[in-house]
């Protein structure tokens, strides 16, 4: 349905794009929120594309207004060549949107039923309409429910039947915004392997997530977003590399001793220790200063017959995004 401007080498662009919101704080009286504050930032096309941020960042922000859903309070947007307030019609033809949860469904209709609806408020013709939905209801693993009422869908169901909704008009620019927040294990693995395959076809998504493991095994590109500002941008191995300021001794052993956990939390050059589990056994994630070579000191500490393993290792994309906004 749609055509790319083939000269565009840019799937979205914003150009120092600020978001401000006037809240009210009493009678007459009024405080500003800035969303997203002089963000500029270029997309290419046919990648996944991370924002990432904590709560409040400006990643919906952002969305919204590429989507066309918020206009800026100044700066520009575009999508493939398209200004987002003066050509919003246009920019339309060209995106796919999907929010998640129960958001933008209708649960009194069938999975069927919706992905039709949607298909006329897009204009699409019941002939088309009719088989674009049989080919997303199938590509998205919902054939098979595709008579079911939406309101009995389990919430894994739902965010495939957002994803087909989402790419009904054969998207080139497709925005998920958490499309995996909520979902158990099985249902986020279902989505994530999707989306390899809609880049594959020459789409391009750009994906928001809370999920940094998520974000390392998508993205191509990641752009950390704080306080709506852009304070990274770069491959998910350029921003461990470039911009963590530790490195990671972890170990897993049988028991992990509080006051040997407490006495390395005082080791010179160890930035914090984190206790989690494997299997039977306990993890120690031992974060320390760059430079600092602690394995032989944190062994003796701990007991060597008391470790199961341990290793020294670089910072995960979730450890290096709590460097960059500590």
């Amino acid at each position: 349905m749609n055509n790319s401007n083939t000269n565009q080498s840019n799937a979205a662009e914003c150009h120092n794009l600020t978001r401000i919101y006037q809240v009210g704080k009493g009678i007459g009286k009024k405080r500003e929120i800035h969303a997203l504050e002089d963000l500029t930032l270029s997309i290419p096309q046919g990648v996944v594309f991370g924002i990432l941020g904590p709560n409040g960042a400006g990643k919906t922000t952002l969305v919204r207004i590429l989507s066309t859903l918020l206009t800026p309070t100044s700066g520009t947007a575009s999508v493939m060549g398209f200004d987002v307030h003066k050509q919003a019609s246009e920019v339309r033809n060209h995106i796919g949107l999907v929010l998640g949860g129960d958001r933008g469904l209708m649960g009194r209709l069938t999975g069927k039923e919706n992905l039709l609806y949607f298909a006329s408020i897009n204009q699409l013709s019941p002939r088309e309409a009719d088989r674009r939905a049989d080919e997303l209801l199938e590509k998205v693993k919902l054939s098979g429910n595709s008579d079911m009422l939406v309101e009995q869908y389990s919430r894994g169901m739902k965010q495939r039947l957002h994803i087909a909704r989402g790419l009904l008009t054969d998207p080139t620019v497709l925005f998920l915004d958490e499309p995996t927040i909520g979902l158990d294990p099985f249902g986020a693995q279902e989505l994530r392997q999707m989306i390899p395959n809609l880049v594959g076809q020459g789409k391009t998504v750009l994906l928001t997530t809370h999920y940094m493991l998520e974000a390392d095994t998508l993205c191509s590109t990641v752009a950390m977003i704080n306080k709506g500002k852009l304070v990274a941008l770069g491959s998910p191995t350029e921003i461990k590399n470039k911009f963590s300021k530790i490195n990671v001794v972890e170990v897993v052993v049988k028991e992990a001793n509080k006051a040997a956990i407490d006495d390395l939390g005082k080791f010179e050059g160890v930035e914090r220790v984190d206790v989690g589990a494997d299997g039977a056994f306990q993890k120690l994630i031992i974060s320390t200063k760059l430079g600092s070579d602690l394995q032989t000191r944190v062994a003796e500490r701990v007991g060597k017959g008391n470790i199961e393993s341990i290793i020294t290792r670089a910072p995960t994309l979730e450890e290096a995004y709590l460097s960059i906004l500590k």
